[in-house]
């Protein structure tokens, strides 16, 4: 299926919203990790959920939004994202990550690449499965996307990353959790 980038922010969500939702419970607070396609036709960022933080994973650079502080990991179309195994993609990961352990970062955070659903996709699952969200869950928000999606390809990708505090090894990840948790 062709994606409509020009419709603003192709698959954006509010992922603590719509883990709730697949869940049933609260699992996550709302309103703090946001995710999705490029801004280019987003003319507000009130649009997207207001964040105060944009985590760009394109490997070009995005549309200026001045009152939101940026993080940039672009990663070479080289590299397979879902082949968690890879030694660039866990650097890639592992850099990504890293941001949340920020005491200061604002949130929302939004996380996003040009569709939102295979840079992002792995992004926003490698972050539940450190978040502890159940693998059934992250794989459910993971199908939300439109677009070309696979299962197989996230359930491989957290394949690659099912012992967190090893693959993680510089990323702590208490911190991480307590950041985003609001514990």
């Amino acid at each position: 299926m062709k994606l409509d980038y020009s419709k603003g922010c192709i698959n954006f969500r509010d992922v603590g919203e719509y883990v709730n939702l697949i869940a049933q419970k609260e699992v996550l607070p709302e309103k703090r990790i946001l995710r999705g396609g490029k801004l280019d036709y987003v003319n507000s960022l009130e649009e997207i959920g207001s964040p105060k933080t944009i985590i760009n994973l394109q490997r070009g650079e995005e549309k200026v939004f001045p009152t939101t502080a940026k993080y940039h990991f672009p990663i070479s179309n080289d590299y397979e994202k879902y082949n968690t195994k890879d030694k660039e993609v866990r650097k890639w990961l592992n850099q990504v990550i890293k941001v949340f352990e920020n005491q200061q970062l604002d949130y929302p955070v939004f996380v996003h690449c040009a569709s939102g659903k295979d840079r992002t996709g792995v992004v926003i699952a490698a972050l539940l499965w450190v978040l502890q969200v159940p693998e059934s869950i992250i794989v459910e928000e993971y199908l939300l996307s439109d677009g070309e999606i696979n299962k197989d390809w996230i359930v491989s990708s957290l394949d690659g990353i099912k012992n967190s505090r090893n693959y993680f090894g510089r990323v702590d990840l208490d911190l991480v959790r307590n950041n985003i948790l609001l514990v």
